[in-house]
């Protein structure tokens, strides 16, 4: 087991940041830890790199306490945060090589393919760059390394789309190599191509843990549609749910899997207007997690 954490509170004077918190991360899986601002996303990395320490409860990563033994234990870990600073008189090589020379080992021909498929000019100070270059420098650095367990916060803020697919990319590549992957994001198209499980957290607490398949709701499409004739039968097919009327127009979710299912069916009904859209993490949580605070 990568990661194993155990009934984990952390207090700030009277405010309770983490409520209890359990979760296990295994070798070679890639965890996805979801939720709104402010949820303990972070406080649960921080906790977890040893830059915190927990009010009570266990936090162990490769079997080693993740407190005292956070020095070991970071010869093991790369950390991408979702806003990295850097020194601005460095250049961006100069940096990944920094990075990636602390942990002794690093594959150089990895390192090169990397900076390319980032399309990262390493010769650039550090304080000329973008947001999203430094994100690059850090995920360079990150994936150029041996690590075993990879924590990523929000590690492609900044990037376009194509950057982001290079991200998925390597995600999936040390998912290959049998390595962990801990993956805070807000991106749900991200979540799903990624992940093995997804930890959902609210004001400090997990509120659930499980698979894709096991946590499909969080995949369902919002339709609305409107035809030229009367829809029948949408409430008796798989992956449907919560049918409204709202004049002409019918608004539903479906499960992307039932997807094509869904559209054959409104087909017989002669199609006029048909808008698709994922749900927002801020629907799926008003919708699926309102709890008593």
């Amino acid at each position: 087991m990568s990661v194993e954490i155990n009934n984990v509170t952390k207090m700030f004077g009277k405010f309770a940041a983490l409520k209890g918190v359990n979760l296990q991360i295994k070798e070679g899986e890639v965890f996805a830890y979801i939720g709104p601002n402010g949820a303990g996303k972070s406080t649960t990395i921080r906790v977890l790199l040893g830059i915190l320490q927990a009010t009570s409860g266990t936090v162990k990563v490769f079997g080693k306490d993740a407190w005292k033994d956070a020095v070991e234990i970071h010869k093991k870990i790369a950390y991408v945060p979702g806003d990295v600073n850097l020194w601005p008189n460095l250049t961006g090589g100069e940096v990944i090589d920094l990075f990636v020379n602390l942990r002794g080992n690093h594959d150089k021909k990895l390192r090169e393919r990397l900076i390319k498929d980032f399309n990262l000019d390493p010769t650039k100070k550090c304080r000329t760059y973008s947001k999203g270059n430094r994100q690059k420098v850090a995920l360079v650095a990150a994936f150029a390394s041996q690590a075993d367990l990879f924590i990523l916060d929000e590690p492609t803020s900044g990037l376009d789309p194509l950057m982001e697919q290079v991200f998925q990319e390597c995600v999936l590549e040390q998912k290959n190599k049998g390595k962990g992957v801990f993956l805070s994001s807000h991106i749900m198209s991200e979540v799903e191509r990624l992940c093995d499980r997804v930890g959902i957290i609210r004001a400090g607490e997990v509120v659930q843990v499980g698979t894709l398949d096991e946590l499909r709701h969080l995949t369902r499409y919002v339709i609305k549609v409107e035809t030229q004739h009367t829809i029948e039968g949408l409430d008796n097919l798989p992956g449907v749910f919560d049918v409204a009327k709202t004049g002409e127009e019918i608004c539903f979710h479906v499960d992307t899997r039932k997807m094509g299912d869904v559209i054959g069916h409104l087909n017989q009904f002669g199609i006029v207007k048909l808008e698709s859209a994922p749900p927002s993490l801020e629907d799926l949580f008003m919708q699926h997690y309102t709890t008593n605070a």
